[in-house]
């Protein structure tokens, strides 16, 4: 496939001008919304207590409010579509979207933050409410701010983060399986890259 000269020149100056940045005065406020074709959700959770069984949900979304300058008055919505669950086996894919997230009943996991706390320049931690399995509770993520720059290639700029959290199946009623068998503990991860919204900086 032949790649277009504008490709081939924003391909050529991506290294020299857009180094990410975590200077809040290099980086413009705004409301942002998840570049999904750059971002992942992945989880895992203890299977015989042997190894960390792993999967992932293909159908994430996301909006953040977001000023570098005061990165604690950041707000963030993430919706995940809970059939999208996927593990890379169909049928078990089917099993646990609809015996164990009922997904018909409660078709988004849904995360709203309420407070953010800024640990340094480059971490933080949301705590907010983890909505899924038609139940809520009290959740937070540890974030790692990677930065942002002007993405040429989709002509606005973007910021990026990686982000982690863990729950308990227990308190959302997944799965009815002891412990000793698929453990209670989720340990989630997440990679997300946003686009700032309205007219480029």
């Amino acid at each position: 496939m032949l790649l277009r000269p504008a490709i081939i020149l924003a391909l050529l100056l991506i290294p020299a001008c857009a180094t990410p940045s975590t200077d809040p005065q290099r980086l413009p406020a705004g409301n942002w919304a998840l570049d999904a074709d750059h971002a992942s959700v992945t989880w895992r959770v203890r299977h015989l207590g042997l190894s960390w069984y792993t999967g992932r949900f293909d159908g994430i979304d996301a909006s953040l409010d977001f000023d570098p300058a005061h990165p604690e008055a950041a707000q963030l919505t993430a919706i995940i579509d809970t059939a999208s669950i996927s593990t890379g086996d169909p049928d078990f894919d089917r099993t646990l979207a609809n015996d164990w997230l009922h997904a018909a009943q409660s078709p988004q996991i849904i995360f709203t933050s309420n407070r953010i706390e800024v640990i340094d320049g480059t971490h933080g931690r949301a705590f907010g409410e983890l909505v899924m399995n038609s139940r809520t509770f009290y959740a937070v993520m540890e974030i790692e701010f990677y930065g942002g720059s002007f993405n040429m290639l989709a002509g606005r700029d973007t910021v990026g983060f990686g982000a982690d959290m863990v729950i308990d199946r227990t308190d959302f009623g997944v799965g009815s399986l002891p412990a000793s068998i698929v453990g209670t503990e989720i340990r989630i991860h997440i990679e997300a890259e946003f686009l700032r919204q309205g007219a480029p900086s």
